[in-house]
């Protein structure tokens, strides 16, 4: 492959969201497998009842996105007095849209665990848009 070939600045452009996207994909599963991990641990072997256990979980997961977003994904140079309010905001609209949307969907006969998949999805893009063009850029 010939390394001298030009591309236009749209197409660097696209890969270079696209890195991004997967990098913030990334960052979400970490937080995920962390989330998990103290609930998992909590629950188990420390005998913290469920849902306390589960909203422990989402903190330390949110942490993890947040840290990892902050360096590896958007790579940004804002302070956390800016970006961390921010990301809260973010977060609260985000767990919102989801139970909005699973609760519609469910409501309308979509299967429950379809419904949270849909969710899912509108909600990392939606993350990933806040995030890229507010929170950290």
């Amino acid at each position: 492959m010939n390394k001298d070939v030009a591309y236009p600045s749209s197409f660097i452009g696209r890969r270079t969201l696209g890195a991004q996207f997967m990098k913030f994909i990334l960052s979400g599963g970490a937080g995920t497998v962390a989330q998990y991990l103290v609930l998992i641990v909590l629950v188990k072997l420390l005998g913290v009842p469920p849902g306390r256990a589960s909203m422990a979980g989402a903190i330390v997961g949110a942490i993890v996105v947040y840290l990892l977003s902050r360096r590896f994904t958007f790579e940004t140079q804002r302070g956390h007095r800016e970006t961390l309010p921010r990301f809260v905001l973010m977060a609260m609209a985000g767990t919102l849209m989801n139970g909005a949307l699973v609760g519609y969907l469910s409501k309308i006969g979509l299967y429950f665990l379809l419904a949270q998949m849909v969710a899912t999805v509108v909600v990392l893009v939606f993350n990933f848009i806040v995030s890229k063009l507010w929170i950290f850029r």
